[in-house]
């Protein structure tokens, strides 16, 4: 019968992961944003006239926020899902160690 056929498996571009150094780009975004805002915190704890439970807010704020950063900086990039990485046996695609070239 014809039509019965397997059709081939396509790939698209939204499926790639971001590249090594759009990873780092996002990830230091976010920290310098979180650390942008201890700052905020800090400052505020010290010059605002806010009453004590206001205070104690911001320095936890300006305490526990690098914490957060760090973590957040060093969070191990997220994993495609089992199987939508896989090529089909005698498809030619790039070699695993040359995924991501100029990056």
């Amino acid at each position: 019968m014809k039509g019965w056929h397997r059709s081939p498996q396509v790939h698209q571009v939204t499926d790639a992961r971001p590249s090594l150094s759009e990873d780092i780009g996002r990830r230091e975004r976010n920290y310098l944003i979180k650390m942008g805002i201890r700052l905020i915190c800090l400052v505020l704890a010290f010059t605002v006239p806010a009453p004590m439970p206001v205070k104690i807010l911001l320095f936890a704020g300006a305490i526990f926020l690098p914490y957060v950063a760090v973590i957040g900086a060093n969070a191990p990039r997220p994993t495609p899902p089992a199987g939508s990485d896989m090529a089909e046996p005698g498809q030619n695609e790039i070699p695993r160690h040359r995924r991501e070239i100029g990056s």
